[in-house]
């Protein structure tokens, strides 16, 4: 059988970090920001951890 290939969107946006939990960046910070807040746009900025929920889907498309 072939390799199974890794979704190319997903293995763009998501990293595994050292203990194997998946980062994420924010949405909502490409454009319109004059209506945003400093500090919510501050915020943004950060990276975030994928929800518990949604960790089994993301590792599917990055194949872990």
């Amino acid at each position: 059988m072939p390799k199974v290939k890794t979704k190319s969107s997903a293995k763009k946006r998501f990293a595994l970090t050292g203990t194997g939990k998946i980062k994420r960046k924010h949405a909502f910070k490409s454009h319109i920001l004059t209506k945003k807040s400093t500090k919510r746009k501050r915020n943004l900025t950060k990276t975030g951890l994928v929800h518990e929920s949604d960790v089994q889907n993301v590792k599917d498309m990055l194949r872990i």
